[in-house]
Order: C-alpha cells, then structure tokens, then sequence
C-alpha cells in the first residue's frame, strides 16, 4: 500500500533552492531549462556529497589520456552524468555522424560518453577532436560475441577486442584479460535484448558491472519489459554477493543508434575528476546511479548517528538504528521504493510536483543494504540506485568497498 509522503510525520515538498545548489548546464539545454524550474532543499537537508556536478574555471588546453580524449581542466570531485554506451554509423543500424553525437551530448549537458561501436575501434580518432573542456570522451567498443554483448570501456586508442566466439569455447576469460590488462571496465550489455545474440549467455560474475538499462534501441519506451528482466537478475543475485564479499554495480546507457536516443538513459557517477580513470573508478565501486534523463535529480544516503554513507559505500551501523532518505526531484507522482535482501521493504509516493525528501527506517540486522528505485505512476522507471551497504562492524560483508565514517 502506498503512503504519502512523510517525513517525521509531517507532510514534505522540497524547499526552496539554494543560490549556490545548481548544477551548471549550457544555455538552452534539456537539462538548464529543468533547473528553472525545480528547487533544491538547503545545505542542512543535503548529503555531504550531492548529486551536483562540480565545474570550475578552466586552467589548460584539452589533453589526451591514453584510454579517452578530456578537457585539462580543474574540476574536482563531484557527480558526473554520461552514456557509455553510443554508436554512430560505424556501427550497424546507426545512423549518426560522431559529430552529431557530441553535439547532442553537449545539448543534454552531459560529462561524458563512451564510443562504443560494435567490434571496430575506426571512430576513436575522430572523436579526438571532439573532446573540449565540457565533455569527457572514453574509447571502448561493444564486443559483439555469438552468445551476447558486453562494452569494454577504456581501451586504448585503436585497440580493437576480439569477439568471434561464442560462450562453449571458454575464451572470453582472456579478451576480459586484456581489457583489464589496459585498465578498462568490462560490462555485461543489455543482458536480455530480444534478437539474435542480444542475449547474453554469460554469467554476470564474469564482468565489473551490468547494464541493467538499455536505451530505446529495440522499443519505444525508455524502460520496457527486457531491462525489468535484467534487473530483475541483477537484483536477485545482489545479496549474495555482497555477501561473498564482491558485487557488480548496475549501470544504464542508451545504446544509441539513433537521432534523439543520446542519453536516455545515463549513469550519474561520483568520481574524483572528470577523468576515464576516475569516472571508470566511480563506475566499478558502484557510486553511481541510473536517470531517465537530465530532469530527474536524485540524492540517496544512509545514517546511523554521526556516521553517514553514500550510494556505493559502506555505512558501519553496529547495533543502532539506521535512517535512509532519498531527495527526489523531476518525477512527477512518482513513487519511491526502498529495496533491501528482503525485497521490496517499502515504498512512498511523491507529490504532484515530483520533489521531495523520503525516509525510511532500518537497521543492519534487518537490512544487509538499501537501494531504492523511483517510478513513474504508471511503472516505468524514472531512477535507480546501486546499493548503500550496511556492514555489521564485526562481520564485514563487503571487502573492496569505500567505508563511511
């Protein structure tokens, strides 16, 4: 049953915003025109690390990494929204220019983006130059197997993964290899896309993280029944492994293949710079989470006396009582559902306007962690969250993982 939403008993919409609380976006973009109207609640009623990107006055010309193509600049360590998962014509079924896709990018107010094409590395040198100080270019590719497809993210520029075999030759183990030998990220895409080989038949443990959210490439919709699918699988095997000590993040991308598509859905990372290194760092520590689009903001941290956590970390609670909020805006009539090794343990349902603050109460011996998704009132999913994990101090359950203090 849905209860409205309340906080400490009393009825809750967002404040007013603060001056200094939005997240800078290019004129006319998607994304700036949505900060004109929506408000943010003030310093006290945020999480130490908020959803905000951090942007700063430029101090070099743009440079190349030796996995991406970024602006020099000093932009510190913040949330950053981008698609890891874009193709242009070079790809089968696309039809964009690179050109056109960094200019949509750029449109949306993304960070970053990932070229991903499938089994060919021909587009890493033009997007060189369409790197600037205001979007983060990672080189990868989509590996495209007989048995399914999985992105390889933060390659070198031209290298080119290998990916004629099929899940009885036992030889994606060493392509994995060689990908993390280059530093990169390997993740299990679209896990159950509904055509020849989109199915992925190798097990998640194999990959750093999963998409869970795969764009409207093969439907209409922004969220359909094959990404509730791979969800659904993620979010079943979650406990366990976190249990066992390694989990692998959820991630959502678009895989775009046509105009309009860029960016629907998008990962929202915390990472220490605007880096590939850094924004793949965020990626496979899990402090990331899933948006629609650029008009959904979301916040999400767990407390237990001073001690605070965020999404991704480890929040050592011992025995007391544990309280989860979620700042929600850009959803309208939405409902906000918080997850944990029991399930679905609780839902709230938003106000008309879409902002507001919920909060959920638990503790360690009744929650192994918390995740939460936010839906749209007809189901549709508007945001997720990877997991905040609630370790017993005694029996830690998630080695590898950030701990909050």
């Amino acid at each position: 049953m849905e209860t409205p939403l309340r906080v400490n008993g009393d009825v809750r919409s967002a404040p007013e915003p603060s001056p200094s609380s939005s997240r800078d976006a290019a004129p006319g973009s998607e994304l700036e025109r949505h900060r004109r109207r929506t408000v943010r609640p003030p310093a006290a009623d945020r999480p130490t690390r908020s959803t905000r990107t951090v942007r700063a006055q430029l101090t070099s010309d743009r440079s190349c990494s030796t996995r991406g193509y970024a602006a020099g600049v000093a932009r510190g360590r913040g949330w950053y929204r981008g698609d890891c998962h874009v193709h242009s014509a070079s790809s089968k079924g696309g039809e964009l220019t690179p050109e056109q896709l960094a200019a949509a990018a750029r449109a949306l107010g993304l960070d970053f983006v990932a070229v991903t094409e499938h089994n060919t590395a021909e587009t890493h040198d033009v997007w060189s130059s369409l790197a600037g100080d205001d979007l983060l270019v990672i080189l990868g590719q989509e590996v495209v197997t007989h048995t399914g497809h999985w992105l390889a993210l933060g390659i070198q520029p031209g290298q080119v993964v290998e990916g004629r075999y099929r899940v009885r030759d036992d030889v994606i183990d060493r392509h994995i290899d060689r990908v993390h030998e280059a530093g990169g990220l390997c993740v299990a895409a679209h896990p159950h896309a509904p055509y020849p080989s989109g199915d992925l038949m190798y097990p998640f443990e194999l990959f750093d993280a999963v998409e869970v959210w795969n764009g409207q490439w093969t439907s209409d919709l922004p969220w359909n029944a094959d990404n509730e699918a791979a969800l659904a699988e993620w979010g079943r095997g979650l406990a366990a492994d976190i249990h066992a000590g390694r989990w692998r993040p959820a991630m959502g991308n678009s895989d775009t293949h046509l105009e309009g598509q860029i960016g629907i859905p998008h990962t929202v990372v915390l990472a220490e710079e605007p880096s590939t290194e850094a924004v793949l760092a965020g990626i496979r520590a899990g402090r990331s989470w899933i948006a629609e689009s650029a008009a959904v903001e979301l916040s999400f941290w767990a407390s237990a006396g001073e001690r605070n956590a965020g999404i991704g970390e480890r929040l050592t609670a011992g025995d007391g009582p544990v309280v989860v909020r979620a700042d929600v805006r850009g959803v309208s009539s939405g409902v906000v559902s918080f997850h944990t090794d029991r399930g679905k343990a609780h839902r709230v349902s938003l106000p008309a306007d879409g902002s507001g603050v919920v909060e959920w109460r638990t503790d360690a011996e009744e929650s192994a962690f918390v995740r939460i998704e936010v839906r749209h009132p007809g189901g549709g999913m508007a945001a997720l969250t990877n997991p905040t994990i609630l370790a017993d101090p005694t029996t830690d359950g998630c080695p590898g993982r950030a701990s909050a203090v």
